[in-house]
C-alpha cells in the first residue's frame, strides 16, 4: 500500500509525462493542420538558434508544430530527471516543469535552457544538497535562457549576426561560462531570502528573485558597458501570416481535451467522485500544499477546472477586444496559469485578479474619454495576456484579505505589467512573477496596517472592526 506521498509522486510524475506526450502528440498534429511537416526540422532548428528576449512567438520564428515539438522535449527532459534522480517528485517540481514548458513557446528553447537547468547542480553538489529535493531550482533558473542564446550567438558578433545562423565565438561562449558559474551560485542564494520581502502572498518567489538579477545582468552587460538593448527575433513567416497569427481553433480543441482529462483523471483517482474539492475551494492558498492536504487526484481536478477558467478569460479578451490573439505566447501562458494549481491556485481565490485587470482596462478607456488620451493597449494586448497569468500567484492576496484588495491587487499588477520587462531587457522570462512580486511590495504593508488579523479561510468574515481598532490606536499615538 502507497502512502499519500508516494502516490502524490506517482500521479505527478505520470501527469508530466501525459502532458509531455500530449505535446509531441499535438506537435504531429499541428503539422498537419498548418501543412508544415515537410519543414519541422528546419523550423525547429530557427527555434534553437534564435535568441529569445519577451516576447519572442515560437509560432512566428519556427512553426506551431516545431514549438510544439519543442515544448514536448523540453517536458520529456523535465520527466526523465524527475523518475531517475532518487526520491519522490513533489508540487515544487509539478510547478517548475509547467513553467519550463510554458516558456517553450517563447523564449526557451531544448538548447539554450540546458546552461540555466544544469547549473545549480555544482552548488547543490558543493553543499551536498539532495538533487530531487531541489530540482525545481533548477527548472525555475531557465527563465534566464535568453542570457544564453543572447551569449552565445548575438551579444559578440554584433552587426554580422544573422537569423538563422549558428555561429559561436570564443568570447561568446567564454562569456556563457562565466555567466553559468555566476546563476550556479547566485540564484539558489537568494531564492530564501525575497520570499521575506513578499511573506509568501506572492506564489513566484522565483520572479521576484530571478527579477531583481536579472535587472542587474542586463544593466552590467548592456547599459553599463554601451551594448545595444536586444530585440525580439521575427522573421516572415508566410504561413504563420496565413493563419491571420491566430490558431484559436487548434488552441480550443488541444486545451480542452487537455483540461477534461486531468480533469477525468482527477475524477478517477478520486474513487470516481468529487469529494473534497469544495473543501480545496476553501482554502486562502497561502503557504498551502494542496497536494499534501488534500491529495494530488484533487489537484488534477483543479488542473482542469482552473485552466478552463484561464481558457475562458483568454478566450472572451481576444474575441472582444483587439490585440495579439492565440500566439505562442499566449499558448504558453495557459500552461503559466496551471503553476500553482497544487499549492495555491483555485478559481474562487483568483477571479478577483482577473476582475482588476476588467476594471483598469474600464478605468483607463473612460479616463482616456475624459482628457483625450490613448492608452494604446487592450486585455488581449500580449503583454496584459502575459501578466494576468502571472498575476494570479498574489492570489494569496485575496484568500487571507478577501475579493477587494484582490481586484486592487489585479489593477496594480496590470498597471505596472508594461514596465518592468524594460528593467531586464525582456532577458528574464519570469517577468510577470517579477510583476506580481513588486506588487505584493506596495500593497502587502498597506493591507497588513489596515487589516492586522488576515482570515484562515476563505469562507470567513473579514471582521472590519479589526481596520478602525488599528485606526483609533494610531490616533491615540
Amino acid at each position: 500500500m502507497l502512502d499519500s506521498e508516494q502516490r502524490n509522486s506517482r500521479i505527478i510524475d505520470g501527469t508530466v509525462l501525459c502532458i509531455s506526450l500530449s505535446l509531441l502528440a499535438a506537435s504531429a498534429a499541428g503539422a498537419l493542420y498548418t501543412g508544415t511537416g515537410g519543414t519541422l526540422l528546419a523550423d525547429f532548428f530557427r527555434i534553437l538558434s534564435s535568441p529569445g528576449p519577451l516576447i519572442t512567438d515560437y509560432f512566428g520564428v519556427g512553426s506551431l508544430p516545431a514549438a510544439f515539438l519543442n515544448a514536448g522535449l523540453c517536458g520529456l527532459a523535465m520527466w526523465a530527471f524527475m523518475v531517475l534522480l532518487p526520491g519522490p517528485s513533489h508540487v515544487n517540481t509539478f510547478a517548475g516543469y509547467f513553467l519550463v514548458i510554458a516558456h517553450a513557446f517563447y523564449g526557451l528553447n531544448f538548447l539554450n535552457m540546458w546552461p540555466c537547468f544544469l547549473a545549480p547542480f555544482l552548488y547543490l553538489r558543493i553543499r551536498r544538497l539532495d538533487y530531487n529535493e531541489n530540482l525545481h531550482i533548477c527548472m525555475f533558473c531557465t527563465c534566464f535562457s535568453p542570457f544564453v542564446s543572447e551569449l552565445l550567438f548575438r551579444y559578440t558578433q554584433g552587426g554580422s549576426w544573422a537569423p538563422g545562423t549558428l555561429t559561436l565565438t570564443g568570447t561568446g561562449i567564454l562569456m556563457t561560462l562565466c555567466f553559468i558559474l555566476v546563476l550556479a551560485f547566485v540564484a539558489p542564494a537568494i531564492l530564501p531570502g525575497t520570499r521575506a520581502w513578499h511573506k509568501g502572498y506572492n506564489l513566484y518567489n522565483g520572479g521576484l528573485a530571478f527579477g531583481m538579477l536579472g535587472f542587474f545582468l542586463f544593466n552590467l552587460l548592456y547599459r553599463t558597458v554601451g551594448v545595444s538593448a536586444p530585440e525580439a527575433v521575427v522573421f516572415d513567416n508566410p504561413i504563420y501570416e496565413s493563419f491571420g497569427r491566430s490558431f484559436r481553433g487548434f488552441g480550443y480543441a488541444y486545451f480542452l481535451l487537455l483540461f477534461a482529462g486531468c480533469a477525468a483523471a482527477g475524477w478517477f483517482l478520486n474513487g470516481r467522485s468529487f469529494r473534497g474539492l469544495s473543501l480545496l475551494f476553501t482554502d486562502t492558498g497561502y503557504e498551502s500544499n494542496f497536494a499534501g492536504k488534500y491529495g494530488m487526484p484533487l489537484c488534477l481536478i483543479n488542473v482542469g477546472v482552473y485552466g478552463a477558467l484561464f481558457l475562458v478569460y483568454v478566450s472572451v479578451v481576444v474575441r472582444f477586444t483587439d490585440g495579439a490573439g492565440f500566439t505562442g505566447p499566449t499558448f504558453g501562458v495557459i500552461f503559466a496559469a496551471l503553476t500553482f494549481t497544487a499549492m495555491g491556485q483555485h478559481p474562487r481565490n483568483v477571479w478577483p485578479i482577473y476582475a482588476g485587470y476588467l476594471l483598469l482596462f474600464g478605468f483607463a478607456n473612460a479616463f482616456n474619454a475624459l482628457v483625450g488620451g490613448d492608452a494604446g493597449w487592450t486585455l488581449s494586448t500580449q503583454a496584459y495576456i502575459n501578466s494576468v497569468a502571472f498575476a494570479t500567484g498574489l492570489c494569496p492576496l485575496v484568500g487571507r484579505y478577501g475579493v477587494v484588495p484582490g481586484i486592487a491587487a489585479g489593477m496594480l499588477c496590470a498597471s505596472l505589467a508594461p514596465a518592468t520587462s524594460a528593467l531586464h531587457g525582456g532577458l528574464m522570462l519570469y517577468n510577470g512573477g517579477f510583476t506580481a512580486g513588486i506588487t505584493t511590495l506596495i500593497l502587502l504593508p498597506i493591507l497588513e496596517h489596515y487589516l492586522p488579523k488576515p482570515r484562515a479561510s476563505m469562507n470567513q468574515h473579514i471582521d472590519l472592526r479589526d481596520m478602525m481598532t488599528v485606526n483609533e490606536s494610531a490616533k491615540r499615538k
